[in-house]
């Protein structure tokens, strides 16, 4: 096995590596989880694509890979799914708020990452804070929507084989195409997701307008807070919303203009058990919520709306 003969395509630099095609990716991807490669090969991946930069071609076949390994979670009416892998490292990570207000509003809301990150706080962290515990399976996950909560699973419960290699990064030192993907997973089985996809640099952006369109892709697009797929609390970004991989203008929204004239109130702290407290006063109402954040909410269940309106069948499925 192995995957020297796919390094040589890529790992050629910034000007003349090659792109997969989407069953190359595939099975890149797919011999790469299943511990086919060795770990100088892995590495080897990770810095070339890093290098390179992923195609569209390249993120669907490691999504397909990703996918085909990816715990399945039933449901019968559309859901949330809201990828935290950045989590916060100067602002509060309001991933938590955004899911807990829409799972009071009534919408089904899956939270997937990592429970720990040395050098931030985590979603995981601060629903630990706020007395919600990760789910270990799809029970755990239907209890936790039955009490109209957000639910929570870990990459390592979701995914295991994607979980090592996202990973690799504290052997490498930079993000890999795994972090890529896992932004994009959609485990759930017998109903419409609603993927809430941040991006950072405007590239990816444009990447993932593109998937979205190519895959008929139910998604939330948005430069996210650090990271998170969350607005930021002190200004609104830029949101746009596809519904089958088309434009849903009435779920989307402009970035802000101008100079802001009023900042919301924050907690000058970020750490976990502050950043709940927060939260908790949010909901109860005891404090403003972040105007970005509830126009974000106010977006979601219109996208909701809109994906539980019948389906066109000449629609693919993403």
């Amino acid at each position: 096995m192995g995957i020297a003969s796919y390094i040589k395509e890529i790992g050629r630099g910034a000007n003349g590596a090659r792109s997969l095609g989407v069953e190359q990716a595939e099975d890149l991807m797919g011999t790469v989880l299943d511990g086919g490669a060795s770990d100088l090969e892995v590495g080897a991946f990770a810095l070339a694509m890093r290098m390179k930069g992923e195609s569209l071609d390249e993120i669907t076949g490691f999504l397909r890979a990703v996918q085909a390994r990816c715990l399945a979670l039933p449901s019968d009416r559309p859901v949330v799914v809201i990828p935290s892998y950045n989590g916060a490292r100067r602002l509060p990570n309001l991933t938590p708020l955004l899911a807990m207000w829409l799972a009071q509003e009534g919408a089904r809301v899956l939270v997937h990452g990592p429970l720990h990150d040395p050098a931030r706080v985590t979603s995981a962290e601060v629903f630990h804070d706020l007395g919600l515990h990760p789910a270990q399976g799809a029970a755990d996950v239907a209890s936790a929507w039955a009490r109209h909560e957000p639910a929570f699973v870990p990459t390592e419960v979701l995914c295991a084989p994607l979980q090592r290699l996202l990973d690799v990064r504290r052997v490498v030192g930079v993000r890999n195409s795994g972090h890529t993907v896992a932004k994009m997973l959609n485990p759930i089985a017998g109903a419409r997701a609603l993927r809430l996809v941040s991006f950072t640099h405007p590239e990816f952006g444009a990447l993932m307008t593109g998937w979205a369109q190519a895959s008929a892709a139910d998604a939330m697009l948005l430069r996210g807070t650090e990271g998170e797929a969350v607005a930021d609390p002190r200004r609104q970004p830029r949101i746009d919303t596809w519904v089958g991989g088309v434009a849903c203008p009435e779920c989307s929204v402009a970035a802000q203009d101008g100079v802001v004239s009023e900042l919301p109130l924050l907690p000058r702290e970020h750490d976990a058990s502050t950043t709940a407290l927060y939260i908790q006063s949010v909901l109860s109402g005891e404090k403003p919520a972040p105007a970005p954040v509830a126009r974000q909410v106010q977006l979601v269940q219109s996208a909701l709306a809109a994906l539980a309106a019948p389906r066109p069948a000449a629609e693919k499925t993403a």
